[in-house]
């Protein structure tokens, strides 16, 4: 939500401050920086605006590929973005189970006004129950007041090709109504080995300003089609050729694969050769949607509302093979120890006797309704209070039916959901089978007052989250690491298999329930017309996501200890800040004291997040950037952060005869976080030409939370790090009103990371030194262009 109280002197925390080549330092108690458009353009044709915000200090973005459609990595100050929360509009986009953020579901670029990143606290309203690592929230442009057509076509290396296309109204009714429309289309070969990408995506917006004080309503709409393959996918070892390990080289990188399903046999045991499981043949299809409502309403003088309704579909999986059996075991079909029993001729040889590789994805279908709606009142010119309530519900469906794969080794349907296969009972085959409903109702209170001829500027406020997690498992839980087996909602089986193994925990439903109370306080206070200091502390807060809870079901309600905690935090922000017309400057310090971290990463073998509580975290660094425009054609960017962690006990990791056993974590820092980044941006322009270079130096990253080299098989098979790199990334724009077209017709040419850096891309961190992470090669050296044109 932004305050927008134009009467003061001074724009009041949350309202938009100017910028300067495209990087603004909103006047916040909070560290926050803005980028807009000046600087989104400027990325390559369709690239995700979470690589773009890697420039911003404490922001570490890791791409899957240099054209932003097949994912990343990202964090804030070393949390992970399970702990950043997303929004779209003010809508929330981290998935509703586990609190992902899928960098390549993002509004076309060309749409986004700006972007604004927290770091590391949240806003008083944040409609969120999981973020502890700060916020990133980007805004639709609104619809131009003329009529007018935009298109680009982008062509770039992997086969890449792009169009956009937007059409906007202008202002068809005599009191100001306006709207645009518009499409995306891209696609590319996959870079290493084999398969494509494929993206399309639709935008609407319909905008009603109401008088000419800055009401409005808006009705906005969004739908993301994505086709991709996973690639560079690789285990961490440097023992391996890829892609059974890391490439070693840059040529190393560019791998081939191919396979064909071996043919069945009839009247013998056939195995499975195992084509299709190798990553590339996975597909990671989805389909995301939003609708979202907006609006301002001035009831008196002073008084304005706010309501900000949403609605959210997702359909999606992570592809995956397993191994599957045409015959039954011990006499139950269904999917037992990780493995489907069926019943059926798989292969179509005619018997029953084979071992055939199926598709085995991790489907999820989400459904989700919203409201953010805000109360503000102004007590004078320099005194306000804002009430604010936010409702978010989320109906989470995962399954995991199962599906044919092709002679290649390739999906027959990447939705094996829609046509899935079934034993010979009749009973749908799912490797897990369960109904989540998350509702958050959170109540929030803020006071802001300026004092001594409006120099300082405070503000106090409090919000309260009150989350509900309705769980409904349907199948078996065997283990406390939450493995099950699935025999079939309600199956007959059921009742003969519980009996045949009393120790796993029978198919039920629970309820969990968090609340907290969670203070939000600040001030800014000007030292002199170009000068202010800020500072903030934030208590925060992270409900425990899905995969956690369900695991606690092996366990019988009200056991000790039983309900996984939630996570806390209590942040604190000093930030001194030199702003002029020329210049915008921020130098801030952070404390974050961490109470039952519970870190993830996610396991691509077993397609979930595997979790691990570290206990007390003490996280703490600095973060820096200076913007300058030191004339009209030249401006100049520098940012660095550097990032310290320290975990504070030894973490219980197993026990043997009921002596507890430790992992050695006291004293180290956490894994998968840089622990310093530095860079820079540059842009001049010579008449109709502008270009632009950037540079982002990123530091080592420590692989698992014992600080130690990677071992398997009791050899090291990696070092305790992945290396520092170094990304370098060109811009050029021809602007081509020189020769009589207007100025929003331009070539644009860009490279991504110009010097080839071979390097690690993004992972989640492991505990211990014997796990071998999976890890993305990073993106290579990238040539795209891209032709631009509006009338």
């Amino acid at each position: 939500m932004i305050l927008n109280l134009a009467r003061h002197r001074r724009p009041l925390i949350g309202q938009r401050s100017s910028d300067v080549a495209g990087v603004e330092i909103p006047d916040s108690s909070k560290a926050k920086q803005v980028l807009t458009q000046d600087i989104i353009s400027r990325s390559g044709a369709g690239q995700t605006i979470l690589d773009t915000i890697n420039i911003i200090p404490g922001v570490s973005f890791q791409n899957n590929d240099p054209y932003g459609s097949a994912g990343g990595t990202i964090s804030i100050r070393g949390f992970g973005g399970d702990r950043v929360s997303l929004t779209f509009d003010g809508v929330p986009l981290n998935d509703s189970g586990g609190y992902a953020i899928y960098s390549n579901q993002q509004l076309s670029p060309e749409l986004i006004d700006q972007v604004n990143v927290n770091l590391g606290t949240t806003d008083v309203d944040s409609p969120t129950a999981s973020s502890t690592g700060g916020t990133i929230n980007y805004l639709t442009r609104k619809p131009f007041d003329d009529f007018g057509v935009r298109f680009s076509g982008s062509v770039g290396e992997y086969g890449f090709m792009r169009i956009f296309a937007s059409v906007d109204t202008g202002e068809i009714t005599s009191f100001g109504t306006k709207a645009f429309l518009a499409f995306e289309k891209s696609d590319n070969d996959n870079i290493y080995g084999i398969g494509k990408i494929d993206k399309q995506q639709y935008n609407a917006r319909l905008y009603q300003p109401i008088g000419d004080n800055g009401d409005f309503v808006s009705l906005a709409g969004h739908y993301n089609i994505n086709r991709n393959n996973f690639f560079g996918s690789v285990a961490l070892r440097d023992d391996r050729a890829v892609p059974s390990g890391f490439p070693q080289t840059k040529d190393d990188r560019f791998y081939s694969l191919g396979c064909s399903v071996a043919v069945a046999t009839p009247g013998v045991a056939d195995t499975s050769n195992r084509c299709g499981s190798a990553f590339d043949y996975r597909f990671n299809p989805s389909d995301t949607g939003n609708i979202r409502g907006a609006s301002k309403f001035t009831l008196m003088d002073g008084l304005v509302l706010s309501v900000d309704p949403s609605y959210q579909v997702v359909k999606a999986n992570g592809g995956g093979t397993t191994r599957g059996y045409e015959y039954a075991r011990n006499g139950f079909l269904g999917y037992i120890g990780g493995r489907p029993y069926t019943g059926i001729d798989l292969n179509g040889d005619g018997d029953l006797l084979d071992e055939v590789e199926i598709h085995q994805p991790s489907q999820t279908k989400t459904r989700r309704i919203g409201v953010i709606s805000s109360l503000r009142y102004d007590l004078d010119e320099s005194n306000s209070v804002r009430l604010a309530y936010t409702y978010d519900r989320a109906r989470h469906r995962q399954t995991g039916q199962i599906g044919l794969l092709n002679p290649n080794g390739f999906a027959q349907d990447v939705y094996p959901i829609d046509d899935p296969l079934f034993d010979i009972t009749g009973t749908e085959i799912n490797k897990r089978n369960r109904l989540s409903y998350a509702t958050l109702h959170q109540i929030s209170g803020e006071y802001r007052g300026q004092f001594f001829n409006d120099a300082l500027t405070v503000n106090l406020g409090v919000r309260a989250p009150f989350f509900k997690r309705e769980l409904n498992q349907f199948c078996f839980t065997t283990s406390a690491s939450g493995f099950v087996d699935c025999l079939g909602r309600d199956d007959e089986q059921n009742a003969a298999y519980a009996a045949a193994n009393p120790g796993f925990a029978l198919p039920q439903a629970r309820t969990y329930n968090y609340n907290k109370i969670l203070p939000n306080v600040g001030f800014v206070y000007d030292i002199s017309p170009a000068i202010s200091l800020a500072a903030n502390y934030a208590k925060g807060l992270s409900v425990p996501a899905t995969d956690p809870l369900y695991d606690s079901l092996f366990f019988a309600d009200n056991t000790a200890g039983v309900e996984p905690v939630p996570e806390t935090t209590d942040s604190f922000d000093l930030s001194l800040r030199y702003k002029s017309s020329r210049v915008q400057a921020q130098i801030t310090g952070w404390f974050t004291k961490y109470n039952n971290r519970l870190a993830s990463a996610y396991d691509p073998v077993l397609e979930e997040s595997i979790f691990r509580n570290l206990g007390q975290v003490d996280k703490y660094g600095l973060d820096a950037s200076v913007s300058y425009a030191a004339t009209d054609n030249l401006s100049l960017y520098v940012f660095g952060s550097l990032n310290e962690s320290e975990i504070k006990d030894d973490v219980v990791v197993d026990t043997v005869g009921g002596v507890p056993v430790f992992a050695e974590t006291a004293g180290k820092r956490e894994s998968g976080a840089p622990v310093a980044s530095f860079g820079g941006r540059a842009q001049y322009s010579i008449g109709p030409v502008d270009f632009g270079a950037q540079a982002k130096w990123t530091g080592k990253r420590y692989i698992n939370d014992t600080n130690l080299p990677v071992v398997s098989g009791g050899n090291q098979v990696f070092g305790s790090t992945a290396p520092s790199y170094t990304l370098v990334n060109l811009d050029a724009r021809v602007n081509l009103e020189w020769i009589g077209l207007n100025d929003k017709t331009y070539f644009q040419f860009n490279v991504y990371n110009l010097f080839d850096e071979l390097y690690v891309g993004g992972f989640g961190g492991s505990l211990e030194s014997s796990s071998v992470p999976f890890v993305n090669i990073g993106a290579p050296r990238t040539f795209s262009g891209t032709f631009s044109m509006a009338f």
